[in-house]
């Protein structure tokens, strides 16, 4: 009597249900998934080391183009000090204490320690 219960209880599967479990745990279906969630987290060339690697190279294109930037910032420095002498001296002077024979030159050397304390 209590077997007969059990077996009614137990409904039969839908058609819908059957379709989807025939496509779902199909061999071709569950290998397919299976190599595209290798390809995706645990290949060499996945796609989140992928995706690391551009951020790389966008940092290093950012990089490139601020060295360009000051390279030609100091490419124009270099040649506006080459062509003009009192551009050579003016830095020399502000630069490395060089002076003319007829001149003096005062350094003066702020103490940080005193100023901070006041």
């Amino acid at each position: 009597m209590e077997e007969n219960k059990l077996i009614k209880d137990i409904q039969p599967k839908s058609e819908t249900f059957k379709t989807i479990q025939k496509y779902v745990l199909n061999k071709y279906t569950i290998t397919i998934c299976m190599f595209l969630v290798w390809m995706i987290f645990f290949d060499k060339t996945s796609f989140l080391v992928i995706n690391e690697l551009n951020g790389e190279i966008s940092r290093y294109e950012d990089q490139l183009e601020y060295y360009k930037k000051e390279y030609e910032k100091n490419d124009t420095f270099y040649k506006k000090l080459m062509n003009n002498k009192s551009e050579k001296e003016k830095y020399a002077r502000e630069n490395y204490f060089m002076k003319k024979p007829d001149e003096e030159i005062f350094i003066l050397v702020v103490d940080s320690a005193n100023t901070a304390q006041k």
